[in-house]
């Protein structure tokens, strides 16, 4: 879609005048378009050619009255011949003009005048609007009467042979087709319904037709009704009807921007202005008949629909409402454009568009009333059904909603009210419905007061009528004899109209509505994007280069972008800030560097300019508070101003040079017109055709100048071309060729572009996600959010929608993805049951490092569509396929589960046509190449979305054989916790190691405690690891472990806590070809150091410089922890208590110089030096000499809390050891933020001379102090610690 603007060289008001109708000369035709329109109606019906559909089309269907058929119509004439900046195309022309072709009626039916208006969309967006009343002539050539006589004799032999041999299907068939108040008796239906020569008068549709540069809605439609109101009146008008169409073609000028135009219609002056440069977009169609027709809450779930791109289907009888509602709506796109598929009107013959698998913006006819159930589409999974005529709209799953929509939608109807508009909308919206209505709420509009009272003088008793309880009042006042006279009730606020106005009130009122409701929405992208320039990333480069480049370059700052907004916007600007509108914004943004800028742009500009202006005193941080537009009536006075004043006037009609006799027709019939004195323009130039000539030649001069300054206009226009061309297809199907090569040919673009989309989608997901890579690729930011992840993958969900859509024939439900899943399903299923086998299984076994055998995971597309099928959470086909695409994706397993699905040529054949996508081999093999590449990283996109369904998991612990024995005579127990949630303790069943459970999902998992009750003779147990695995996602974590449980062995721990990493699992046959991004759970930057339970051993110890590097990175990790989103921080425990953790790195410190290994005696561990200083403490708390370690007051509070927390530690009720109790006094002094405060005191106490070396870290004064500051920066965070961390710990 472009902005409404004239064609280069236009400057006329209109540019052609066209007459359409039957052609007398080649008689009835049937309309062959219509009858291809059957087919696909018989096909998308699923029936065969043969079989007849009761609701199909018109066309050539003999089960169809005559009168019901459409027949071809034809351009019979259209003036001038050819307009060189906007060829004529006859058969778009005549195509939309009649889009069902002619339709017939007899003088029983209703034949008043119909107006619509229609759009051409040419290839580079610029577009024609046509203006079209439809009237009906009375046939007055006797051989198509008897044309329509004999199909009618031939309709009812049918008929009564139909009657037999299918009973009484015809009758309901015949029935269907007459209006509801026209069916209650038989005659009457076969009156209505039936042609008799002798009897009946035939009429015949024909239609007059304005061709414009500019969409002048009410000037058209009131010309065109003068000119036909001058054929069926009585009354001659004052000049021939060729003087009146030769001054709108020639001496009718385009009014220029801010300026209002007067020109003479036949019947009275008509009226139409321009808005200015600064001004919004001319937009002149009814908007206040929209949020009738629709309703506050439907438009606005529809704006958002169509801002972020979805399929957009209009459905209703009446083609100008079709019309209004998509021009409306796209009007209020500001500063945005449609850039996709936008027919407002869809004719017959391209019904096959509706199976696109774009975005598009259609309009379509309705048969009937209600016939939306009968409309089977191939997409409708992303798809927005706007049923207008029945006040009713279908949107799709899971789209974000607006930003501020409740205050939004409260400004809204503010104004509606104001105007008088209910903003529930009107169902009833009828031309005739809305004058009734003006007439009453004409006075309500100016009313200051609280009611509809008029300000002239009115008898009482009419105001009594009506209300039960002063009609009460009213006969009391009658029998009692009370007289109520006629008073004066005026409004003393109400302000008097303009009288100088030059249109009527009505007019008037709509101009001022529309204006303010776009306002109205115009601020609201003001408010949101009133930085955007900020986060445009300007070119280094040329023009001619960035174009050539387009496809690769990044040119807005998307993440920096969506950091700096509130975050209640987030959902809705994460999903349109990767819509085509948005990226052609900020290319024309870019593009007006070098040329000038945008109309919509430049309008855009200058409002954040002057809001900047009067918002200069007010800080610029961002918030989600909502600002009400303060310009409503200023737009409003802008208009009245102009049409109270107007600025220019036409040239009146004159007589022109005809002949004597020329000129003359008959009542009811529009005439056969003069070509010779409508085919040229006056000789001579006027003022506005010299402006224009003008202009014209100043325009080519700069052209000229910039051709040899720069690049080649012809080259630079395809560039621009392609660059907007990106992630879209066709904007309007060509009207003029519906040949099947053609259509195979628009089919071929369509498997292209969504090729080309999957190629750039999934480079985009690889890159944002591969973090740092991305930044030294140049491809922008180091990590990629959550908000943005979801984004792309629900982008990627609506990309397979659409390809599974493409050419489908067979559907079950919303989704064409989840139907071909349910029937691919039911074949495996039959097939499984032939063959007695389950179906494709993964290897069967798994062996790990210490022999015990895990089993392995099933790897089955129609295993991961059962779990699916069983989450109760998920109500539609939509949802499921989206939770499969998610789970897939999750698994790595998309491209080859898709490729698995795509391979079934059968099934392939069988539900799809022959020029479908996924009937395209070369294509299906590149597609599936693209979904391959996503296999390089990790996604969590089904764990982190479904949180609230149950799953399986399965735990295996294995000992350590060599050193323990396998199995305990104890009762072994395990808790698993994770980012979502934990189990809870759950007793493993004896003499076994292995369990499954099932429980809420527990999101990415973080630790387990495993401990026994220290029963039995071989109650001693050495656990290598446990081993927990997702049995839907096939995430699996090994929680390491290599310590002893049990009383008197190792620091005696009966307990234990464990940090988990996420290992590969094995779900492919070629593990070669399995990639996956490093261990999240693990710093990839640093070299893999001893494990904690090595350090007090006689293995080599890390150096004090590798100490203090770890306690700097697990501070670091912590710290950039914080800085992260909330939502998109993930698990503390892993920073404090992982294997580069906090804890870990305290534990260096605290083991380096330690004299942990005694002769002949058992290890010390460093809690037991922790428990001789906190001994220390008690006893030298009230001794004078131990003022001097540290200030008294701080020391006395320093060591009283590091006394109570080591006591409350060894009097819980848990069986921890004595490396476990360290882990938990860290988390603890971590959580309370005395971490720093502990240190000093340790390094100070005496105790630390008899247990530590001379070379110890703790006794250099120098590295205490750097450690203490180092600690100091977690004060400024909150850190919460797990439950299981902390269970049982009072302090």
């Amino acid at each position: 879609m472009s902005n409404p603007s004239p064609s280069p060289g236009s400057c006329r008001f209109a540019d052609y005048f066209v007459l359409a109708g039957i052609d007398t000369d080649s008689g009835l035709e049937p309309d062959e378009l219509s009858a291809l329109c059957q087919l696909v109606e018989a096909a998308r019906y699923g029936r065969s050619r043969e079989t007849p559909c009761p609701n199909k089309a018109s066309g050539e269907n003999f089960d169809q009255s005559p009168l019901r058929r459409t027949f071809k119509s034809k351009v019979l004439a259209h003036y001038p011949q050819n307009v060189e900046y906007n060829p004529f195309d006859r058969d778009a022309v005549n195509m939309l003009c009649m889009p069902k072709g002619l339709s017939f009626k007899t003088q029983a039916e209703n034949r008043d005048p119909q107006f619509h208006a229609f759009l051409i969309t040419r290839e580079d967006g610029s577009r024609t609007y046509g203006f079209v009343l439809t009237f009906y002539e009375e046939v007055t050539c006797r051989q198509i009467c008897s044309a329509m006589q004999t199909l009618y004799q031939m309709h009812n032999v049918e008929q009564c042979s139909s009657v037999y041999a299918s009973s009484s299907c015809s009758m309901d068939s015949l029935a269907s087709s007459i209006d509801e108040g026209d069916s209650s008796t038989q005659a009457k239906m076969q009156r209505y319904n039936s042609y008799d020569i002798g009897r009946d008068t035939l009429y015949v549709s024909k239609c007059i037709c304005l061709i414009t540069p500019l969409p002048f809605v009410q000037a058209c439609r009131k010309f065109l009704r003068q000119l036909h109101k001058a054929v069926s009146s009585q009354q001659t008008p004052p000049l021939p009807l060729e003087s009146y169409i030769h001054n709108i073609l020639y001496e009718v000028p385009l009014p220029p921007p801010g300026r209002s135009l007067k020109f003479s219609g036949v019947y009275g002056p008509i009226i139409c202005q321009r808005p200015g440069p600064t001004e919004l977009p001319l937009f002149d169609f009814p908007l206040r008949e929209v949020f009738e027709l629709l309703g506050l809450e439907n438009l606005v779930q529809l704006f958002t629909c169509v801002l972020l791109e979805m399929q957009i289907l209009l459905y209703s009888q009446d083609y100008q409402r079709l019309m209004t509602v998509a021009e409306g709506i796209t009007a209020l796109l500001f500063p945005f454009q449609w850039q996709h598929v936008y027919v407002p009107i869809l004719p017959a013959s391209l019904l096959h568009f509706l199976d696109a698998p774009v975005p598009y913006l259609m309009g379509l006819q309705s048969r009937e009333p209600n016939d939306r159930s009968k409309l089977e589409l191939a997409q409708e999974a992303n798809l927005c059904f706007v049923d207008i005529d029945n006040h009713f709209i279908d949107l799709p799953e899971d789209f974000p909603q607006f930003p501020n929509k409740l205050e939004f939608i409260q400004e809204i109807s503010e104004v509606l009210l104001q105007f008088g508009i209910p903003p529930e909308g009107n169902l009833h919206c009828s031309e005739s419905a809305a004058e009734l209505k003006n007439l009453v709420l004409d006075e309500l509009v100016h009313d200051k007061k609280n009611g509809n009272l008029t300000s002239t003088t009115i008898n009482m008793y009419e105001l009594l009528k009506g209300n039960e309880t002063l009609a009460r009042l009213q006969a009391l006042a009658k029998r009692t004899g009370v007289s109520v006279e006629k008073m004066e009730i005026a409004a003393p606020l109400e302000k008097e109209r303009d009288t100088r106005c030059q249109c009527s009130e009505e007019e008037l009122r709509d101009y001022k509505l529309a204006v303010q409701l776009r306002e109205v929405f115009a601020k609201r992208f003001t408010q949101m994007f009133a930085d955007y320039e900020a986060f445009v990333i300007q070119p280094a480069q040329d023009m001619e280069s960035w174009l050539t480049n387009r496809e690769q370059m990044q040119n807005f700052d998307k993440a920096s972008f969506l950091s700096d907004q509130p975050e209640p916007y987030l959902p809705f600007l994460s999903h349109f800030i990767e819509t085509q509108m948005f990226a052609t914004f900020i290319d024309n943004k870019i593009v007006s560097l070098w040329e000038e800028k945008d109309p919509l742009l430049r309008v855009f500009d200058s409002r954040i300019e002057k809001m900047k202006i009067y918002n200069v005193r007010v800080p610029t941080i961002r918030t989600s508070n909502y600002q009400k537009c303060t310009v409503l009536k200023e737009a409003a006075q802008a208009i009245e101003q102009r049409l109270v004043k107007i600025d220019h006037t036409a040239i009146h009609p004159h007589l022109l040079d005809m002949k004597i006799g020329q000129g003359k027709y008959e009542q009811g019939f529009f005439p056969k017109l003069q070509a010779d004195v409508l085919a040229t323009g006056p000789t001579n130039n006027n003022r506005w055709a010299n402006r224009g000539a003008t202009a014209q030649r100043r325009k080519d001069r700069l052209r000229q100048h910039s051709e040899h300054l720069a690049l080649d206009n012809d080259l630079k226009e395809k560039y621009m071309q392609e660059a907007r061309s990106l992630g879209k297809s066709l904007r309007q199907p060509k009207l003029s060729d519906l040949s099947p090569a053609v259509i195979a040919q628009t089919n071929w673009k369509f498997v292209e572009g969504l090729l080309k989309e999957c190629r750039i989608k999934t480079k985009r997901m690889l890159v944002e996600k591969m973090g740092h890579e991305a930044v030294e690729l140049g491809h922008g930011e180091a990590n990629i959010t959550g908000l943005e992840e979801n984004t792309l993958i629900a982008s990627l969900c609506d990309l397979l929608e659409r390809i599974w859509s493409h050419g489908l024939l067979i559907k079950q439900g919303k989704s064409a993805l989840w139907s071909h899943l349910v029937h691919y399903q039911e074949c495996e299923e039959k097939r499984e049951a032939i063959m007695d086998t389950p179906v494709g299984t993964g290897p069967e076994r798994r062996k790990s490092e210490s022999g015990l055998i895990l089993p392995s995971l099933k790897v089955s597309l129609i295993h991961d569509m059962r779990h699916v099928q069983q989450m109760s959470e998920i109500k539609t086909d939509v949802g499921r396929a989206r939770a499969w695409i998610r789970l897939s994706l999750e698994k790595k397993v998309l491209s080859q589960q898709l490729k698995q699905l795509m391979f079934n040529q059968n099934l392939i054949k069988k539900l799809y046509k022959r020029y479908a996508f996924l009937r395209c081999e070369e294509e299906k093999e590149q597609f599936l190449y693209h979904l391959l590449s996503l296999n390089a990283v990790d996604y969590f996109c089904f764990t982190s979305v479904f949180t609230t369904i149950m799953i399986p998991y399965r735990a295996v612990i294995i000992p350590i054989k060599k050193l323990s024995n396998s199995i305990t005579t104890s009762n072994p127990w395990i808790s698993v916790s994770g980012e979502l949630g934990g189990t809870g303790v759950m007793q493993v069943p004896k003499n076994l190691l292995e369990m499954t459970f099932e429980c809420q999902n527990l999101g990415k998992l973080t630790t387990v405690q495993i401990g026994h009750d220290n029963s039995g003779l071989l109650a001693k147990w050495l656990v290598d690891c446990v081993m927990v695995r997702n049995e839907i996602t096939g995430h699996t974590y090994r929680f390491p472990c290599g310590r002893w449980l049990g009383k008197g062995v190792d620091d005696g721990s009966l307990e234990r806590i464990l940090v988990g990493e996420l290992i590969t699992p094995v779900v492919e046959e070629d593990l070669s070809k399995q990639c996956r991004t490093p261990p999240q759970l693990r710093s990839p930057t640093v070299a893999r150091r001893l494990s904690i339970t090595s350090l007090g051993g006689r293995t080599g110890k890390p150096n004090a410089g590798q100490i203090q590097e770890g306690i700097g990175e697990s501070i670091n990790n912590i710290v950039k922890h914080f800085h992260k989103p909330e939502k998109e921080r993930g698990s503390l425990t892993i920073l404090l208590c992982g294997e580069y953790g906090l804890v870990s790195a305290l534990e260096q410190v605290f083991h380096h110089g330690f004299k942990s290994v005694r002769l002949f005696q058992k290890n010390v561990f460093i809690w037991d030096f922790l428990e001789k200083a906190v001994t220390y403490f008690e006893t030298a708390e009230e001794e004078e000499s131990q003022v001097n370690l540290l200030d008294g007051k701080r020391w006395a509070e320093t060591s009283r809390s590091l006394c109570q927390y080591v006591n409350a530690i060894n009097s819980a009720p848990r069986n921890i050891g004595k490396d476990g109790k360290l882990q938990l006094l860290v988390c603890l002094g971590a959580r309370d933020h005395l971490l720093h405060q502990w240190i000093p005191l340790l390094a100070e106490c005496p105790v630390i001379s008899r247990m530590y070396e001379d070379g110890a870290l703790l006794r250099d004064r120098v590295t205490v102090n750097t450690l203490i500051r180092v600690l100091q920066t977690l004060h400024d965070f909150n850190i919460t610690l797990e439950t299981s961390l902390v269970k049982g710990i009072d302090v």
